[in-house]
This record gives structure tokens, sequence and C-alpha cells, in this order.
């Protein structure tokens, strides 16, 4: 994965109704090595980090780097959010244009903050980097997922075998708003 690009970071706090999205501060550490060291949140992602090893490598701010959002709900971080080129090398399909992840707590899932979040972090990209494509990726067997990818206004455009698993790629136009309104 690369750099977005030329885009302002770390922008102005993005608000939805229930939500802040915001760059990563000190604060956040223990949340991110809850995050990480989930097997739950790790289910389709290739299995958990081991805790002992995040905190030996986590730094003190983690992931500070222009795409990577927290997700904050009433002032604690419950998930992230991933802006991300990808490779040139990647799937042709994919290959140099913007992808999303996200990855939240089991405690926030359930409550649409996943769809509001990634909502509202696409709103953000469509100003910053106006007309380009972004694309998802996720494991068929995670039908949540490919749910959220749908309202969020992607539609599939390949599925591949990797990582001993179905993937399912999917590309949101340049020219396609967010399909969710975030207040």
């Amino acid at each position: 994965m690369a750099d977005l690009g030329p885009v302002e970071w770390p922008p102005s706090p993005i608000r939805t109704e229930r939500l802040v999205l915001r760059g990563p501060e000190a604060r956040d550490r223990a949340a991110f090595i809850e995050l990480l060291a989930s097997p739950e949140v790790h289910t389709y992602l290739g299995g958990p980090r081991p805790r002992d090893e995040l905190e030996r490598e986590l730094p003190g701010v983690p992931e500070r780097w222009p795409g990577s959002f927290v997700v904050d709900l009433d002032g604690v971080m419950i998930g992230q959010i991933l802006l991300r080129r990808t490779a040139e090398d990647a799937r042709p399909t994919a290959a140099g244009k913007a992808d999303l992840g996200y990855l939240f707590l089991p405690r926030a899932w359930g409550f649409g903050y996943a769809t509001e979040a990634c909502a509202a972090a696409l709103d953000w990209f469509d100003g910053a980097l106006p007309g380009e494509p972004v694309v998802i990726f996720t494991q068929t067997a995670n039908v949540a997922s490919m749910r959220l990818a749908a309202k969020l206004g992607f539609t599939e455009a390949e599925r591949f075998h990797a990582w001993d698993a179905e993937q399912w790629l999917g590309l949101r136009s340049p020219s396609r708003q967010s399909a969710v309104t975030v207040k």
C-alpha cells in the first residue's frame, strides 16, 4: 500500500450524527492493541497479532499517516478507517486506486457505525481527491462486509482466490457519491 498522494493531513475532525473521524492520538494506543489482537476482528483477515508483540512494537501514537482515521464515539476509539493507495503490482482492477479498509471493535458491531464512518470517510475522499475511484476487498465469506460495500455504492468488479479463500473486489466509480447520507 502506498500514500494517497496530495492530501492535506490531518484534516479537521469529520463529524457525523454520532461519530468523529480524527487522526490517531496517544490515548488510542490501548484500543489499537485491542483491535489488532482481536480474533473476532481478524476472522477474515488472516488472524490476530499476538498482544505481547503489539505491546512491544506499536508506537505511542499508532497509524499516523494520511488516510488513517480513528473512529471516535463519545471520546473513545471504537474503530479505524483506512484509505490507502493499492500497489501498482496489485490486481489490475485495483492497481493504483485508493483502497477502503475498516476495523471495528466487536462491542461496536451491529449499530451502523461502520456504515456511518465509511460514508463520511468516502465523502472526505471525494472532496480531497475528486474523480478518483475507490476499491474494497473482502472475503466472500464475510457477508456483512459485502453488504456494507453495497450500501456504500461499491459494485462487484471481480472475484479471485487468495489467502486460502475466495476474495471479492468491489469498485466505487468516481462519479458515484456515497450511497449513504451522513448528517
